[in-house]
């Protein structure tokens, strides 16, 4: 029985992603003088793209098959409710952390997610950059933002990672997640306001955390899908082998 028990516990890391995650780090401050690539394709600090305003954080990679571009559609749509005045009351900053992207495709991903919002939105209030010298990398680190490089079929990198906003105050310090895909205008206008004032609250628990994992970009999703499906039958089917084992030596 006990080969059983072993079997069991060796398909538990079915259910997590390996190197890749968030990690929340409420309470902390981000590096400020990091610098990326603009829009002009010029070098600024995240100091200079917060502007000393509350600021959501997504972080992501532009050719990204998977969550990203869900996300960020998803993003777009909620901003298009807030009550709020976007460049002004709040920025909103997207850090493509692969490096070697161009800055063309941060350009083509803004004007394709700034096109889809239901309302004019302020082309500035939303920035679109790319990290330099490890500074998304930096970046991620800090909010504990972690994602993992791998090759895809045609021999570009691809990254396993999941969808988080991060809301972080005018100073720096990191107040909320708002994790997954879908969030609400409520959730997110309370979380700019809760960020100008510095104040740090838990994030709502949600059940819509997905991963991206594009090994077949043509696949996206489905094929992380499969890939937890797979596990969760595995897992089931060794419970029910273990518990069958179990009755049987108890009968004996």
């Amino acid at each position: 029985m006990k080969k059983y028990l072993f079997l069991l516990l060796l398909t538990l890391p079915l259910f997590s992603e390996k190197g890749a995650g968030i990690g929340q780090k409420l309470g902390d401050t981000v590096p400020l003088d990091l610098t990326f690539i603009n829009e002009q394709a010029k070098e600024v600090t995240l100091r200079e793209l917060m502007d000393g305003k509350p600021t959501l954080l997504t972080l992501n990679y532009y050719r990204c098959a998977g969550v990203c571009s869900p996300q960020l559609e998803e993003l777009a749509a909620t901003l298009s409710k807030v009550q709020l005045a976007e460049n002004l009351d709040y920025k909103v900053i997207t850090v493509g952390f692969a490096e070697d992207e161009d800055i063309s495709l941060a350009i083509t991903k803004k004007k394709n997610i700034i096109s889809s919002m239901t309302r004019h939105y302020v082309q500035d209030a939303w920035q679109f950059v790319l990290g330099e010298n490890n500074s998304s990398g930096k970046l991620a680190q800090s909010v504990g933002f972690k994602y993992k490089a791998m090759k895809m079929e045609n021999g570009d990198l691809g990254y396993i990672h999941g969808a988080s906003v991060v809301m972080i105050s005018p100073e720096g310090k990191i107040t909320r997640y708002l994790n997954g895909i879908n969030q609400l205008p409520a959730d997110i206008t309370m979380a700019i306001k809760e960020a100008s004032e510095g104040k740090v609250r838990q994030s709502i628990p949600r059940n819509n955390s997905p991963f991206c994992f594009t090994e077949r970009p043509e696949a996206g999703l489905m094929v992380n899908n499969i890939t937890r499906m797979a596990g969760v039958l595995s897992v089931i089917a060794l419970l029910v082998l273990f518990f069958f084992f179990l009755r049987r030596g108890r009968k004996k």
